[in-house]
């Protein structure tokens, strides 16, 4: 594991990850950007209550994602299903 350096939302953190550090860092720089968005949104300037607040939009974000992929999940295994319908008829 590898430490990682990143600053989110002016506070630097050190991060131990598995995961390639140029990934951490753009995840982080994703977050400290959407601190930021919601920060100038709101008007808040209390890091606690932006940090709540960016942790409830992004898991909005995933959460409708999920659903818009199960949707695309299930009618791509759909069409498929047709498709090889299609194919044994003929």
């Amino acid at each position: 594991m590898e430490r990682v350096q990143i600053e989110i939302f002016g506070q630097s953190y050190s991060i131990k990850g598995k995961d390639d550090p140029a990934y951490i860092r753009e995840l982080a720089a994703f977050i400290d950007a959407k601190m930021k968005e919601i920060q100038k949104g709101t008007g808040t300037v209390d890091p606690h209550r932006v940090a709540i607040l960016t942790a409830l939009t992004i898991t909005d974000e995933l959460y409708r994602l999920r659903e818009r992929y199960g949707v695309l999940e299930k009618t791509s295994e759909n069409a498929a299903s047709r498709l090889l319908d299609v194919t044994d008829n003929i």
